[in-house]
């Protein structure tokens, strides 16, 4: 894979203008609707529309560009 330089969210407006970020629960798992490259975000394209018809509110496509590392978490060896 690619460095993502790049992601894509699909996006949600409360009625108070906050933004967040919409999810699907598949069994125990919730998964946020962004993707890295748009084969990932066509494949929640649908998922989008069931949320946007859920709420009765526009979901937005976003994409964002600027990458920025902030911090490296490495794993803790066992002991």
């Amino acid at each position: 894979m690619k460095r993502i330089d790049e992601m894509f969210a699909f996006v949600c407006i409360d009625e108070n203008g906050d933004e967040g970020v919409p999810a699907i629960r598949v069994g125990e798992i919730a998964y946020p609707l962004v993707g890295a490259d748009m084969a990932r975000i066509e494949s929640l394209r649908s998922s989008a529309q069931a949320v946007a018809n859920m709420t009765k509110s526009p979901v937005h496509l976003v994409k964002f560009r600027a990458r920025e590392e902030m911090e490296t978490i490495n794993p803790i060896p066992p002991i």
